[in-house]
Parts: C-alpha cells; sequence; structure tokens
C-alpha cells in the first residue's frame, strides 16, 4: 500500500494536476476569506466563508480524483495493479490517501488566512477550529465519492463531470428537501445532506454523530470502490 501511495503522490507533482489543484485551491479560497471574513475584520461571517468554500469543493475536489483509476484503465496499468503484491483494499486505500494527503496540506496551509483575522482583534478561536475540522471531514467524504466514480469508467472527464454532479447534489439537499412532498423520501435524502450534519460545527460545537457520519460516508465509497475492483478482478 506505501509504494502505491508514495506512486500517487509523486504522480501529482510529475503532473501540472497538483499543481492546478493547490493553487486554484489557494487562491480561490484566499478571495473568499478576504471578501466575506477579513474585510469586514471578524468572525461572524465565518459560516458564509465556509458554505462558499464547500460549495467550491464541488469543482476542486473532482480535479484531483478524475484520474485516480480512470487513468489506470485507460492506460491498460490496471491489471499490473491488480496483480500486484497488494490487496485491493490496500490499492484502493493507497490512491485514497494520496489524494486526501494533498487535498489535506493544501486545506491546512489555507487555514492560515485566520491567523491574520488575529490582527485585528481576538476572533473566537473555537468557531475557528470547530469550521475547519467539519470542512475537512467533508472533503475527505467528497475525496472518497469521486475515487468511487473515478473506478468506474476510463475517461478522466466523466470521473470529473459525474463526480461535480454528485457533490453538488449531496450539497444541494439540503435546500430542496423542504420541497419534497413525501416524508419517507425526505428522510432518505436527508441521509446524504452534507450540510445538515456540518451545523452543529458552524454553531461552535463538535458533533461526535456528525464525526462519525462523515468518516463512515468515506468509508463506505473506499468499500464500494474495493468491491469494483473484486468483480473486475474476477469477471
Amino acid at each position: 500500500m506505501f509504494a502505491i501511495y508514495k506512486r500517487e503522490l509523486r504522480s501529482y507533482f510529475i503532473t501540472p494536476l497538483g499543481y492546478i489543484f493547490c493553487g486554484m485551491f489557494l487562491l480561490v479560497s484566499g478571495i473568499l476569506f478576504y471578501r466575506t471574513t477579513l474585510a469586514a475584520q471578524s468572525t461572524e461571517s465565518l459560516s458564509e466563508y465556509f458554505l462558499y468554500l464547500l460549495m467550491m469543493f464541488a469543482v476542486l475536489i473532482p480535479l484531483l480524483t478524475m484520474r485516480l483509476l480512470a487513468d489506470d484503465r485507460r492506460s491498460k496499468t490496471e491489471q499490473l495493479l491488480m496483480t500486484a503484491p497488494v490487496s485491493i483494499t490496500g490499492m484502493v486505500m493507497g490512491k485514497y490517501l494520496a489524494a486526501l494527503t494533498i487535498y489535506g496540506c493544501t486545506f491546512l496551509v489555507n487555514a492560515f488566512n485566520f491567523v491574520l483575522l488575529y490582527l485585528y482583534g481576538t476572533p473566537n478561536t473555537a468557531a475557528i477550529l470547530a469550521n475547519i475540522l467539519g470542512v475537512f471531514l467533508i472533503g475527505a467524504a467528497f475525496v472518497a465519492v469521486g475515487l468511487f466514480l473515478s473506478s468506474l469508467t476510463q475517461s478522466q472527464l466523466i470521473a470529473a463531470v459525474s463526480s461535480i454532479g454528485v457533490i453538488v447534489a449531496m450539497l444541494l439537499i439540503r435546500f430542496v428537501n423542504t420541497y419534497i412532498p413525501y416524508a419517507w423520501l425526505r428522510s432518505v435524502l436527508q441521509w446524504f445532506s452534507v450540510l445538515d450534519r456540518f451545523v452543529p460545527f458552524s454553531n461552535q460545537s463538535l458533533s461526535i454523530p456528525s464525526i462519525v457520519y462523515y468518516a463512515s460516508l468515506a468509508a463506505l465509497f473506499v468499500f464500494l470502490t474495493v468491491r469494483v475492483y473484486d468483480k473486475r478482478r474476477w469477471a
């Protein structure tokens, strides 16, 4: 698994993809941070900033995950991975952790923006840390979603577009659910609503059920990816 992890991590920086992701993430999030928070010299608009940041994930995270498995299938190196001396789970986890590392490190660098707020007063540190944790967990779940969708196709474009669609749907469920007349359908859709479970974080508290939910969502899509390759191995 570690060999695959290192291979994937290195591949992000021998192609422009890693630089494009990091650069776009830091540029767009920096602009959002300035317009929503820094200009106001306050943390009162934190929820607005993090909501915009989550919407930005709908485009940026598919950019990070679209090639993870689709490119191996396109370039016919998939069989080498499936016959390598590593389990399917190890192979999938190596790729997932590589993408998660790039996302996590970039997100950590971006979090230093909040240091600027301390130049203007004493911002609410609990609110900042709670929101950062919640957004990181949502992003980790989205990386798993992108990984799964990348395993279903050999086209990076299809993987990216389908990931954008699924992530946007998961973000918008909270807003459209109130217009659905059927209670059972609202309950089903609410399970996939990542924003409903983000509310405690935006209210400066740690929600164990929400943390478990995001971790479970990531684990579910990683598991589904493993099942795709298990089925493909014996097909």
